[in-house]
């Protein structure tokens, strides 16, 4: 597999996995994390731009996507119910979602973010079990709780190695 900076060719393949992810969230018990509008083409094209937003392609088709967001993020100066479990600079993954067609999508994503940043912190929603697992099965350690923009909490996950 190979991880690159999406384009905007890549949009309409994205917004089809970002609906499958909707949809998966949903069917896995997950129906509130992602609205049905979430996210948006215009804050893709966004990230797009920023040149956060990646893709993940098996023989060059597009299998996954995920943001990788370097320096600080607001919505995780707070946590309550525990603590970061260090102040280094670090890298957040946001939107980590698959096409479903191939094995091990958040792996290879996790792992190349790893290579990127020592430090990553990711969030998601206490009904998303699947995310929990694979943050937790790639390293990540759970840290307390965080709230988004719109004042809903998220369990938040660190990986790296903590500071002496």
């Amino acid at each position: 597999m190979e991880i690159r900076k999406a384009t905007t060719e890549d949009l309409p393949q994205l917004m089809e996995i970002f609906a499958r992810a909707r949809r998966f969230m949903a069917q896995t018990g997950n129906p509130t994390q992602w609205k049905p509008d979430y996210p948006g083409r215009a804050l893709i094209e966004q990230q797009i731009a920023r040149g956060v937003c990646h893709v993940c392609t098996e023989q060059g088709r597009v299998e996954g996507t995920f943001c990788l967001i370097f320096g600080p993020d607001p919505t995780y100066a707070v946590i309550e119910e525990g603590a970061w479990l260090d102040d280094a600079p670090y890298a957040t993954i946001h939107r980590l979602a698959s096409a479903g067609r191939v094995h091990g999508i958040a792996e290879t994503c996790i792992r190349w973010c790893a290579g990127q940043s020592h430090t990553l912190r990711a969030d998601t929603h206490a009904d998303n079990q699947v995310m929990q697992h694979l943050l937790e099965k790639n390293g990540f350690i759970r840290c307390g709780i965080i709230h988004v923009a719109d004042g809903s909490p998220r369990l938040a996950y660190w990986r790296g190695e903590p500071s002496p």
